[in-house]
C-alpha cells in the first residue's frame, strides 16, 4: 500500500516507480443510473416515486439494502482476481445534503462509501471518489439527476458554492487514506462557454488543497471529458494533478456508422478520436486517465440469436482500443462493473426476483427507447422523424448547432427530450407499482438480485481484461 500522486505524464507511488490504475466504475450504485439500475428517468424521480407507492420507511429500507448488496466482499474478490487495481466509485451529492438542507452534512452518506473503499483495501484495489451528481446538474445528461437538458449548475453560482463546500468535507475525511487513488470532482462537465469549468476547477483545487495536500486530482474535460481545448495553460496552477477523457467509440454502440472488422481505417478512427482527447496533455507533458470507455452488449431477451454475432464485434473493437492504451501505458476505468445485463462485467440474472418481476417493463422500456444510453430506436423512429423533419424545415441551419453539439446531435437532441424526459416520466410510478404489496422480505428479495451470489459473469469481457491485465504485468 502506497501513497499515489502525478509525477509528469505517470501515476507514482511513494518510491517514485510507476502505478498503472486498470479497473472499472462502479455505476449504478450511489449513482444509479436508469440503463444500470432498470429503471425509468432520474433517480431522485424514482426515489420519490416509490416512497409515494410504499411508504418512504420502505422504499427507504429497499434503497439501502441495494446499496449493501450491491458491492460485497465477493465482488472485491472477484474483481482483484482478474488483475485489476482500481475502481472508481461515482456518488450523488443527494447522500451527503438535501436540497431543501443545504450545507448540513448527512454523515450518512458515508456508510456505503466508506464500507466499499474499505473492502477495495482489503483486496489491494485503490478507488477514486467520483462526484458524479453535483447540485443543478453539471452537464446535460440523465446521469447528473436533475430531470432536465439544461446543466443549472453553471448558472447558478450558489450550486457550485455547495459543491466546493462537500468537497471540503469529503477531504477532511478521507485525507490520509492511502488507498484512495485520488478524487475526480466533477464528472463529465458540459459548460457552454467553456471559461466557467476552468474557474470552477481552480477554486475545488484551492479548497481541496486547503484540507489534502497529498491526494491526486482527475479533473475531467468539457463536453462529457472529451475537450480540453480552452484549457490554455491552466495546468500550471494545479499540482498533482492528471487530466481525464472518457474514450468511448461509435463502433461499440447499436448506432455505428458501419460493422467493425478491424480495417486500417477504422483502427485510425480509433486512434484519432483518443488521440485527439488527448492532444492538449501531450503537448504539456501532462498525465491522462482514461475515467470512462467500452462497449456495451447485446442481450438474448432483445437481440436473439444476434447476440453472440453482435457481442463478438463489441469484443474487437475493446482489444483495439486496449492495444492503443497499453501502447501509452495509460491508466483506465472501464464502465462498468455491474449492471443489468448491457455493459456491466457482472450482471444480474434474468432469473432473479428483481429481473423477473420488470421483465415485461424492462422490454417496454427497451422498445420505447427511454434509456438514452446505447438505445436502439428502431421500434420508434417513425414516432420522432416528424419532429425532426419539423426542425429541420422550421430552423435555419445556421440557429441548429446547439451546445453540446456535435455530441448531440440534432435527432440526438429530440431523443433526449422527447423520449428519454417525457416519456421517460410517465413510465416512472409505473416502475414503481411493481412493488406495491411488498413486505420487507420480498423488497429485501429483489435488492438480493444484485449481490454478486445471485449475478452472472460476462466471461468474454473478462478474460479479455485479465489476459490483458498479465500481458502488461508481465511486460
Amino acid at each position: 500500500m502506497s501513497l499515489l500522486k502525478v509525477s509528469g505524464t505517470k501515476i507514482v507511488n511513494e518510491k517514485g516507480e510507476e502505478v498503472v490504475l486498470r479497473g472499472a466504475g462502479l455505476g449504478g450504485w450511489m449513482n444509479m443510473e436508469n440503463f444500470i439500475s432498470g429503471y425509468p428517468g432520474c433517480e431522485y424521480q424514482i426515489r420519490a416515486a416509490l416512497a409515494e407507492a410504499i411508504g418512504t420507511e420502505k422504499s427507504e429500507f429497499f434503497f439501502d439494502k441495494f446499496l449493501e448488496y450491491f458491492f460485497q466482499e465477493p465482488d472485491a474478490k472477484f474483481f482483484s482476481s482478474l488483475g485489476l487495481n482500481c475502481i472508481r466509485l461515482p456518488f450523488n451529492y443527494h447522500h451527503f445534503e438535501d436540497d431543501m438542507n443545504p450545507r448540513v452534512l448527512k454523515e450518512s452518506g458515508f456508510k456505503h462509501l466508506d464500507r466499499v473503499i474499505e473492502l477495495c483495501a482489503q483486496h489491494n484495489i485503490y478507488t477514486i471518489l467520483d462526484l458524479h451528481t453535483a447540485p443543478g446538474g453539471q452537464n446535460t445528461d440523465w446521469h447528473s439527476d436533475h430531470g432536465g437538458h439544461i446543466a443549472n449548475f453553471w448558472h447558478h453560482k450558489d450550486f457550485q458554492d455547495r459543491t466546493i463546500w462537500l468537497w471540503e468535507k469529503l477531504a477532511a475525511h478521507y485525507k490520509g487514506n492511502k488507498w484512495i487513488a485520488g478524487y475526480n470532482p466533477l464528472n463529465e462537465p458540459t459548460d457552454p462557454f467553456h471559461t466557467r469549468v476552468i474557474e470552477f476547477y481552480d477554486r475545488v483545487y484551492t479548497a481541496i488543497r486547503a484540507v489534502d495536500s497529498e491526494h491526486a486530482i482527475f479533473f475531467d474535460g468539457n463536453t462529457f471529458a472529451s475537450d480540453f481545448s480552452h484549457f490554455g495553460d491552466s495546468h500550471k496552477k494545479w499540482e498533482n494533478t492528471a487530466y481525464s477523457i472518457h474514450d468511448y467509440s461509435v463502433f461499440g454502440f447499436p448506432a455505428a456508422p458501419e460493422e467493425y472488422t478491424g480495417t486500417e481505417l477504422q483502427q485510425h478512427r480509433l486512434r484519432r478520436s483518443y488521440e485527439k482527447k488527448r492532444e492538449w496533455m501531450d503537448q504539456r507533458g501532462l498525465c491522462v486517465w482514461n475515467g470512462e470507455w467500452g462497449p456495451v452488449y447485446a442481450r438474448k431477451q432483445y437481440e436473439g440469436e444476434a447476440t453472440e454475432g453482435i457481442n463478438k464485434v463489441r469484443y474487437h473493437v475493446l482489444k483495439d482500443q486496449l492495444a492503443i492504451y497499453n501502447k501509452d501505458r495509460l491508466s483506465w476505468s472501464i464502465w462498468l462493473y455491474k449492471d443489468i445485463g448491457f455493459q456491466g462485467m457482472v450482471y444480474v440474472s434474468t432469473k432473479s426476483a428483481y429481473m423477473t418481476k420488470l421483465a415485461d417493463f424492462l422490454a417496454k422500456k427497451h422498445r420505447l427507447a427511454v434509456d438514452a444510453w446505447g438505445a436502439d430506436t428502431s421500434a420508434v423512429d417513425h414516432v420522432y422523424k416528424p419532429l425532426v423533419d419539423h426542425v429541420l424545415e422550421e430552423i435555419p441551419e445556421k440557429f441548429r448547432d446547439l451546445y453540446p453539439a456535435p455530441v448531440w446531435t440534432l435527432s440526438g437532441r429530440v431523443g433526449r427530450l422527447a423520449r428519454n424526459i417525457l416519456v421517460s416520466e410517465f413510465l416512472v410510478k409505473e416502475w414503481a407499482a411493481h412493488f406495491v404489496g411488498m413486505d420487507e422480505k420480498q423488497l429485501d428479495e429483489m435488492a438480493r438480485s444484485f449481490q454478486y451470489e445471485e449475478c452472472e459473469k460476462r466471461d468474454g469481457l473478462n478474460k479479455i481484461l485479465t489476459d490483458n491485465a498479465n500481458l502488461v504485468k508481465n511486460a
